[in-house]
């Protein structure tokens, strides 16, 4: 089977889109999509000559357990080892980094300090960086949140002592914390790519030259300075 059959089977690439990444996907009053996922799932769908379909999903976690279900043919999503049992990815196109906030009164000063007995930390189900701090935290727990805004919730209750979040969303969210700060550094950078779910390697291999391309020509670069998008950084040759 050749990559246009693996991406479009049905005649149509079905583009699995995340909501809950606004730094990628954005939708509008209309139900509208707009952003740099949108850029690329155009660009793709162009390239291969087919129509272009956005089946959308209201958290990471929800794309990627779709994988397995065919409802979709392409997405756009953190580059994690868990996923890759179900879902081949491309090479990384982007970068973003992920933090940590703490209450002012804290007593834990920097990145590092926080995976301590005892610290709760808030984290949305099965975003990426959820997955990334599950698989590395020693003594830290996670207090799992349906989402990003449930997290900024019970960090105003001080449920938790430790919001963690996308850099560029922290930063967004300062004025809706209470008596908040961020630390310093990073714990990781989260690494986006195209997926596809496992198995067909004909699209992954088409996937692996076309991101290739994305990158030389410029093509994400200027769709992030487009959207104005900080904090979200292409990656270079």
């Amino acid at each position: 089977m050749n990559h246009f059959n693996e991406f479009a089977p049905n005649g149509i690439l079905r583009a699995g889109m995340n909501l809950g990444n606004t730094l990628f996907t954005r939708q509008d009053d209309s139900g509208q999509l707009h952003g740099v996922s949108v850029d690329l799932m155009a660009e793709l769908a162009k390239r291969l000559g087919v129509p272009l379909e956005f089946v959308t999903f209201a958290q990471p976690g929800q794309v990627a357990d779709a994988s397995t279900k065919d409802t979709w043919d392409v997405a756009i999503l953190a580059i994690e080892k868990t996923r890759a049992q179900t879902i081949s990815f491309s090479p990384a196109m982007t970068a973003i980094e992920a933090g940590y906030v703490v209450h002012q009164n804290s007593v834990l000063l920097l990145t590092e300090h926080v995976d301590a007995k005892g610290v709760k930390i808030a984290a949305p189900e099965k975003a990426g960086y959820e997955l990334f701090l599950t698989s590395s935290l020693k003594n830290a727990s996670i207090v799992r949140t349906p989402n990003f805004a449930k997290s900024l919730e019970i960090f105003n209750q001080k449920n938790v002592d430790v919001l963690a979040g996308l850099k560029p969303n922290l930063i967004e969210s300062m004025h809706m914390l209470k008596d908040a700060k961020l630390l310093e550094g990073k714990f990781m950078t989260v690494n986006h790519g195209f997926a596809v779910p496992l198995g067909r390697e004909a699209a992954n291999a088409y996937l692996k030259s076309f991101v290739k391309e994305l990158i030389s020509s410029g093509f994400i670069s200027r769709s992030i300075e487009t959207h104005q998008i900080k904090g979200l950084t292409a990656i270079k040759e």
